[in-house]
């Protein structure tokens, strides 16, 4: 209702432009409330992989699993197919974790050419269920992209 009054007081039509806006807002709202945990060694990340650049029919999981090796520093395998004609595709990442964000690095393909760079912060929610927002700077197609993986963490 207040959005309706807002709208029609300054004579603007809403469009889905200011829809995702506010959206977005107050995502990043809630997951800036929320808390979060340091990475420690030996937890254990399963994840369904990120979304971003995608129109929401070509989204698909791509299963990736992660490895804490020390207290800040966590590497991992990305399992990735398009569709049946294309082979498998496997990437590595590594994040380092420092007060509360981490930086990350990934190869695409397992080539040391095609890398990614980014920055990002890991949200825990209820019982190791997580969500992890990053930018991230694809070297090879020299974009930046917004992208976010959701997955399970498990402590030891």
């Amino acid at each position: 209702i207040g959005l309706c009054r807002w709208i029609l007081r300054n004579n603007k039509p809403i469009t889905k432009t200011i829809i995702m806006k506010k959206l977005l807002m107050s995502i990043t709202l809630c997951l800036c409330i929320l808390g979060l945990n340091a990475q420690d060694k030996s937890d254990i990340y399963i994840g369904a992989g990120d979304i971003a650049n995608k129109a929401w029919t070509e989204w698909s999981v791509s299963p990736t699993i992660g490895y804490g090796i020390t207290d800040n520093l966590m590497v991992g395998l990305n399992v990735s197919q398009v569709d049946s004609t294309v082979d498998i595709s496997y990437d590595l990442h590594a994040r380092y974790y420092m007060n509360g964000y981490f930086i990350y690095v990934a190869t695409s393909g397992l080539d040391t050419e095609n890398m990614s760079y980014g920055v990002g912060k890991m949200f825990n929610f209820h019982k190791g269920v997580y969500i992890d927002p990053k930018i991230v700077y694809d070297a090879t197609a020299k974009t930046t992209n917004l992208m976010l993986g959701v997955g399970l963490r498990f402590c030891k």
